[in-house]
């Protein structure tokens, strides 16, 4: 006589640790990690969500916390909104950009699946980048080399990662998905061609309808 053993179901924070846990597997075992990620449902928004908090974090205390031997910073020149705005927003281009062209053109992977796989993506630079900016205190100007060439092989990485999800998640071949990958990039130039626009004009529309209420105030007077 068979007995089928009930799987045992995870409670929410244990979804949530497990998700977590396979952004490991992602890193090590891009293709079947990305596979699975999308495919099997293993990612979740939560852990995609912790990693992107972490990775932004981690960018903003680079500048803090990192020697003075290998990163300079100007405070009085920094605004700490404006710098999170400049690592946010092309994560967002590169999400929208990529879904739109890859809808037109059978892709598989829904607008939450890019966001997730690009979040996932990003995991070796919070695993490499913390330790690398606590350990780099302890450095000499002589290991600036071995400082600059470990943190572009992080940057090269989450690429590579960047490329697999994106890859296993529309289910493109090695060819299509590059060339994808290069239209997506030239559709952020778009985007932010197109924004800068919008904003130009609502700056000056602002503007026009100010120097108006004051004509109309002057006259009054």
């Amino acid at each position: 006589m068979m007995r089928t053993i009930a799987k045992k179901e995870l409670s929410p924070f244990e979804k949530y640790l497990d998700s977590l846990k396979f952004a490991l597997y992602c890193t090590t075992h891009p293709l079947d990690g990305f596979w699975d990620l999308s495919h099997e449902k293993r990612g979740t928004y939560a852990a995609a969500n912790t990693i992107l908090f972490l990775a932004v974090l981690i960018r903003v205390l680079k500048l803090k916390y990192t020697s003075f031997i290998f990163i300079t910073v100007n405070w009085e020149r920094i605004n700490i909104l404006l710098y999170i705005s400049s690592i946010l927003l092309p994560l967002a281009l590169f999400v929208v950009g990529n879904w739109g062209l890859t809808t037109l053109f059978e892709g598989k992977g829904r607008i939450g699946d890019i966001y997730k796989g690009v979040c996932y993506a990003m995991t070796p630079y919070v695993l490499v980048e913390l330790p690398l900016m606590i350990i780099s205190n302890g450095m000499t100007s002589d290991m600036a080399e071995f400082y600059s060439t470990l943190s572009s092989i992080v940057l090269i990485w989450c690429a590579f990662l960047i490329m697999a999800a994106m890859g296993q998640i529309h289910e493109f071949s090695f060819g299509k998905n590059i060339l994808f990958i290069i239209f997506t990039l030239f559709a952020m130039l778009v985007m932010v061609f197109i924004l800068m626009i919008f904003f130009s004009m609502i700056t000056q529309g602002v503007a026009y309808f100010i120097s108006l209420y004051k004509e109309i105030l002057f006259r009054r007077i």
